[in-house]
């Protein structure tokens, strides 16, 4: 007899393509797609990236947040045999950015309510609620606290642990709606803390990498969350991101030209039309590349304490990413004191990105921390070799050179030495056979879901025993 699939619902604050920001947004529209369940979403209705038109209206329910009840908008899409459910209160998401408006903690509430609400609304009972990040966190506080008619399992991913959801712990009631008897579930270290009470309400807590898993046991990687994640530490496991298959250059349409693995002409032409469109001199020196935020978790210190000997090289560096004015400022100057080898674009732009991946023989990702990282793996399919610390999911995903399935350069200490080291070993290589074969190994390189998609069907259906 066939197995029935599980039923999951996801619930994210965003998700590619309707609504992104970052590498969340990526891994959620992908990862349902490879998953052999049935995957429903739910996610907040903010403005643009949709027209209501393309979508269904289920209907309008209320949704408590503390002693308020919300409007909330119930609108439906099916997309790619994925079904999702979009929740409308424009006054939470009708804005012009995602994140980081005064009042996030009581949107995101509204959100975690909306999630459970929609799930008793559409009368479809999921094995598996499996939220992401801390936008969603409430979702298994909500459900241990307010919503015993629903049985699934809850599933917590922490994608990136530096951001929390902390606020005064005078609003617990007021805003968060959760009773002082039950303080404890979210209290921790002088503020109310939304992943922790996530940690300690969910069934399962992943992250996106096992060795990030295995790092924020640690203070040293935990942002204050270690001695929580230590006493839970059975429930923690960590499952490595994959790639969708947007991320070919064979098909690519942002490329000046594609190519693959067998005939990597037309990667040469990108560099050149890339080189022209920068005002770079057209030239056969090796292409360093920095997509990136400018942030100092990203190793973007050790970057810029490295520029002055690498412009000593016969090399070129593009820098493309915004983030700190400190980073920024600093890389338009170098662009200006060293225009023949510095490109320097303040900006988050996909088109420009796809081109740089394309155009590039060097990857670089120095990363302090780094849950997962997807730029390695993308800078991988596009054949710039990476150049990364080991750390999280950069140790777990690029394989140093002279290793079996070798696609990358690794190194292990945060220290500009060892990245300088590690970048010279790359340029001793380039223009060699040897460099042709790792080039081709990195873009034959194997991100895809499959193998995650099965660690978390694995999960869930632990759970359910």
């Amino acid at each position: 007899m066939k197995e029935k699939k599980l039923k999951v619902l996801m619930a994210a604050a965003e998700c590619s393509p309707f609504w992104a920001t970052g590498g969340l947004a990526d891994v959620m529209g992908s990862l349902p797609s490879f998953l052999p369940c049935e995957v429903r979403i739910v996610l907040p209705l903010f403005e643009g990236g949709l027209d209501k038109r393309e979508m269904e209206k289920l209907g309008v329910i209320t949704v408590p947040v503390a002693w308020r009840n919300q409007y909330c908008g119930i609108y439906t899409l099916k997309k790619d045999g994925i079904v999702y459910y979009f929740v409308e209160n424009e006054y939470y998401f009708k804005r012009s950015t995602i994140y980081g408006h005064y009042d996030d903690g009581e949107r995101f509430a509204f959100l975690s309510r909306a999630v459970l609400e929609v799930a008793r609304f559409i009368g479809w009972q999921p094995d598996i609620i499996h939220c992401h990040d801390w936008h969603t966190a409430l979702v298994p506080v909500y459900k241990t606290l307010f919503y015993g008619d629903i049985s699934a399992k809850t599933v917590f991913t922490i994608h990136n642990i530096e951001y929390q959801g902390k606020y005064d712990p005078s609003i617990l009631c007021d805003l968060f709606g959760i009773d002082e008897k039950d303080r404890s579930i979210v209290d921790y270290d002088g503020c109310i803390n939304l992943m922790k009470g996530a940690i300690v309400c969910s069934d399962a807590v992943t992250t996106v990498s096992p060795t990030y898993a295995s790092q924020i046991l640690s203070d040293e990687y935990a942002m204050g969350l270690g001695p929580i994640l230590r006493l839970y530490k059975d429930k923690l496991c960590g499952i490595v991101n994959g790639l969708g298959d947007e991320y070919d250059p064979s098909v690519d349409k942002a490329l000046f030209c594609t190519y693959n693995a067998d005939d990597l002409g037309g990667k040469k032409k990108c560099k050149r039309e890339l080189q022209k469109l920068l005002n770079l001199p057209v030239s056969d020196a090796p292409m360093l590349a920095v997509v990136s935020r400018l942030a100092p978790h990203k190793g973007i210190d050790l970057i810029k304490d490295a520029m002055n000997e690498l412009i000593k090289e016969d090399v070129q560096i593009v820098v493309l990413g915004k983030g700190d004015l400190y980073f920024e400022q600093y890389f338009e100057y170098m662009q200006q004191i060293s225009p023949a080898k510095v490109s320097a674009v303040i900006a988050f732009n996909k088109d420009l990105a796809q081109k740089v991946y394309a155009a590039s023989d060097i990857f670089l990702m120095p990363s302090r921390s780094e849950p997962c990282g997807l730029s390695q793996m993308i800078a991988c399919k596009y054949g710039s070799v990476p150049v990364v610390r080991a750390t999280g999911g950069l140790k777990d995903s690029i394989v140093d050179y002279g290793k079996k399935g070798g696609n990358g350069f690794l190194f292990e200490g945060y220290s500009t030495d060892e990245f300088l080291t590690a970048i010279r070993r790359a340029l001793s290589l380039y223009g060699t056979e040897e460099w042709q074969g790792l080039v081709r190994s990195a873009m034959s390189s194997d991100f895809g879901w499959k193998k995650s998609a099965k660690a978390y069907v694995t999960l869930y259906k632990n759970l359910l025993k």
